[in-house]
C-alpha cells in the first residue's frame, strides 16, 4: 500500500488501515510518500451545481454520453453542453467564481435543447471568433452556428452540412493546408437500417472537405470503419499534417474495443503517444520510431497505467474505460491522465462498481493511482468525461456524465484539505471551501489571425482562427513540455479551452508555438521564444511572419459573467 500524507478529516473516507496516514499542515498538499508527488483534493459540487439534464435511453445510448465546454460568453469561465439521450440535451452557463463553487445555471435558449444527443463537441467552423457546436446524434447530426453571448443557430442548409441519419458516436476536425474551412470526420457506429439489435452490421464513417466556394462544405465521402467509437486527427510525424486515427468497437479482429482516444507527447521525444481505452486492458501507443512509419510499442504495463481491473477492489472482473485524457492536475509539470470508468450496462465478466481513474505521473515517467485519496469515489456508470478548469484558479476540475444520471462535477481544491465533509452532502460547507493553490501554471490561447487582430476574418489566409494543428512548448529549466492542439478524440466529449500547463514552483516560463501549416507548399516553423509570467491567461498572436507578434497577460477574473 502506498502511503500519504494526508489531513486527518480523509481518515473517515477510506476504508484504510490506521497508520497509513500522518497529518500534514493547513493547507498542504497530500503528499504520496514513495513518489513525494503532490496529490491534488476534489469535492464533489454535484449539489450545487443545478446541472439536471440526465443521460438516458435504451440499448441505443449505452455509448455516448458526452459533455463540451467552451466560454460563449467571452468572460473565461467555460460553459457545458450536457447530452441526453432521449431527453433533452442543454446548455449550462458557467455562474462560478474564481477558485470557488462550481455553479451554472440552464440556458433559456431553445435552440440547443434538443433530444437524441450522443456527444458533443465545439468548434469554429468559419473563423467569426465565435464558438461553433457538432452535435452527434442518433438520427441526424447538427451543426449549431454560434451568435455571440451564447446564443445559437441550426446551421446545417446554409453551411451545406448532410447531417445523415446515423448512429454517431465520434467526431474530429482539422483544417487541410490552404483551406479556409475545416475537414469535418464523423463515426458512426451500427448501421440504424439493419435488423436487429447489437448484431447488426457496423455503419460507415463521414468525411466532409470545403466545398470550392470555401465557406460550405461539400457531399461526404464514405470512410470504411467497424464501429468507430472514437476519432482523432493527430500530426503523427510531426510532417505539419495531420492523419486520422480511428478506435473500433466492431467484430473484426481486433486486439482491443476502442473507447477513446488521447494523445500527449508522454516521454518528451517530440512526437504524440496514444491512450486508447478499452475493455480489460488499455493500450497506451509510444513512438519509438524515427517518424518516417508509425512506429509504436504499447507501454502501459511498463509505466502501470493498463487501468484493466477497478482500483477498490480485489478480484478478476474488469474495467471499462471509456473517456481519456492527459492533464497534469497538480501542476507539478509531469503528466497525468484522467480514465472515466462504467459498466456497458450489465455486462457479468466486467465489474459493475467500477471506479474512475486519476493516474499521476511520477519522476521516473511511471503512474500511480491517486483516485481514492484525491477524493473521487464515485462508481457510477460514467462515459464522456473532461478535465478542464471551470473557476479559472489553475486547476483543473473533472466532469463526468454518468448513465441515467446527471452529471457529476468534481472541483479541483488543490491543497485545501481542511474542514469538508466526507459525505459531501453539506453543502453550505461545500459552498465556503475556496480552492488553494498547488504549484504554478500557465492558460494559453492562440490566435492564429496573422497578426491583424481587427482584420475581417473573410480576409484570412486560413481561417484557422484557433490554430488547429499547432504544437505548443512550455520549457522551465531543461524541461521541455508538448502539446498538440487538436480537436476530437476522447468518447462523444469535446473542449475549446486555453491551453493548460502546470510548471511547477517555476515563477516565469519560456513558451513558443509551431503554427499550422498555411498552404500545401509551405513547411513547418517555430516561433521565437516568448517568456511568460506564471499564474496568468494568456494570448499568443501569430504574426505574418510567424513569429510571435505579441503576448496579451491577465491575472483571471473574479467571477463569471451574470446572466442577464
Amino acid at each position: 500500500m502506498r502511503h500519504l500524507i494526508i489531513s486527518a478529516f480523509m481518515l473517515s473516507a477510506f476504508s484504510l488501515s490506521a497508520g497509513a496516514f500522518a497529518t500534514a499542515d493547513e493547507h498542504s498538499p497530500l503528499i504520496d510518500e514513495p513518489s513525494g508527488i503532490a496529490i491534488p483534493t476534489y469535492l464533489t459540487d454535484d449539489y450545487i451545481s443545478t446541472i439536471d439534464t440526465a443521460y438516458y435511453g435504451g440499448w441505443e445510448y449505452s455509448v455516448g454520453g458526452g459533455v463540451a465546454a467552451f466560454d460563449c460568453n467571452d468572460d473565461d469561465y467555460p460553459e457545458l453542453y450536457v447530452a441526453g439521450g432521449q431527453s433533452k440535451a442543454a446548455l449550462y452557463i458557467n455562474q462560478s467564481g474564481l477558485g470557488k463553487a462550481l455553479i451554472f445555471s440552464r440556458s433559456s435558449q431553445q435552440t440547443l435543447q434538443i433530444d437524441k444527443v450522443i456527444g458533443a463537441y465545439p468548434i469554429d467552423i468559419n473563423a467569426d471568433g465565435m464558438m461553433d457546436l457538432m452535435t452527434l446524434r442518433m438520427g441526424e447530426n447538427i451543426l449549431f452556428k454560434g451568435l455571440g453571448n451564447c446564443e445559437f443557430e441550426r446551421a446545417n442548409e446554409q453551411w451545406n452540412f448532410d447531417g445523415g441519419d446515423a448512429w454517431s458516436t465520434a467526431f474530429s476536425a482539422t483544417w487541410e493546408a490552404g483551406q479556409k474551412w475545416p475537414t469535418l470526420a464523423i463515426g458512426n457506429y451500427l448501421d440504424r437500417k439493419t435488423e436487429g439489435k447489437p448484431a447488426g452490421r457496423c455503419d460507415d464513417n463521414k468525411l466532409f472537405r470545403p466545398a470550392k466556394n470555401f465557406n460550405t462544405f461539400g457531399a461526404p465521402q464514405k470512410l470504411g470503419a467497424f464501429c468507430t467509437l472514437s476519432l482523432l486527427f493527430s500530426d503523427w510525424d510531426r510532417s505539419g499534417k495531420q492523419a486520422l486515427r480511428v478506435s473500433h468497437d466492431g467484430w473484426e479482429k481486433l486486439n482491443i474495443w476502442g473507447m477513446g482516444i488521447a494523445n500527449y507527447d508522454v516521454d518528451g521525444d517530440g512526437y504524440s503517444d496514444y491512450f486508447l481505452t478499452s475493455m480489460g486492458n488499455n493500450n497506451l501507443q509510444m513512438h519509438i520510431g524515427d517518424g518516417q512509419q508509425p512506429t509504436y510499442k504499447d507501454m502501459a504495463v511498463k509505466l502501470g497505467i493498463t487501468a484493466h481491473k477497478p482500483w477498490n477492489a480485489e478480484g478478476k472482473l474488469l474495467s471499462t474505460a471509456w473517456h481519456a485524457q492527459f492533464a497534469d492536475v497538480n501542476n507539478d509539470g509531469l503528466i497525468d491522465l484522467f480514465i472515466s470508468k462504467g459498466n456497458v450496462d450489465k455486462m457479468p465478466d466486467f465489474a459493475r462498481n467500477d471506479p474512475n481513474n486519476l493516474l499521476l505521473q511520477q519522476l521516473n515517467g511511471q503512474f500511480f493511482e491517486a483516485a481514492g485519496p484525491a477524493g473521487l469515489l464515485s462508481t457510477a456508470k460514467s462515459r464522456g468525461a473532461l478535465v478542464v478548469d471551470l473557476n479559472v484558479d489553475g486547476l483543473l476540475d473533472i466532469v463526468h456524465v454518468v448513465v441515467d444520471e446527471g452529471l457529476s462535477l468534481f472541483r479541483n481544491l488543490g491543497t485545501n484539505t481542511d474542514n469538508i465533509i466526507a459525505g459531501h452532502d453539506d453543502i453550505a460547507q461545500s459552498r465556503k471551501q475556496q480552492s488553494q493553490p498547488l504549484n504554478n501554471w500557465l492558460s494559453i490561447k492562440l490566435n492564429n489571425k496573422n497578426g491583424d487582430n481587427n482584420a475581417n476574418v473573410n480576409a484570412n489566409i486560413n481561417g484557422n482562427i484557433n490554430a488547429i494543428g499547432a504544437w505548443i512548448e512550455v520549457k522551465t529549466g531543461d524541461k521541455i513540455q508538448r502539446q498538440e492542439v487538436t480537436i476530437g478524440g476522447g468518447h462523444a466529449s469535446g473542449m475549446a479551452v486555453a491551453h493548460h500547463f502546470g510548471i511547477g514552483t517555476a515563477t516565469t516560463a519560456q513558451v513558443r508555438v509551431e503554427w499550422p501549416l498555411e498552404n500545401k507548399t509551405a513547411a513547418s516553423f517555430w516561433s521565437e521564444w516568448l517568456e511568460v509570467k506564471a499564474n496568468h491567461l494568456m494570448v499568443i498572436n501569430k504574426a505574418t511572419s510567424g513569429a510571435i507578434l505579441s503576448a496579451t497577460m491577465r491575472l483571471p477574473p473574479t467571477s463569471a459573467k451574470p446572466i442577464n
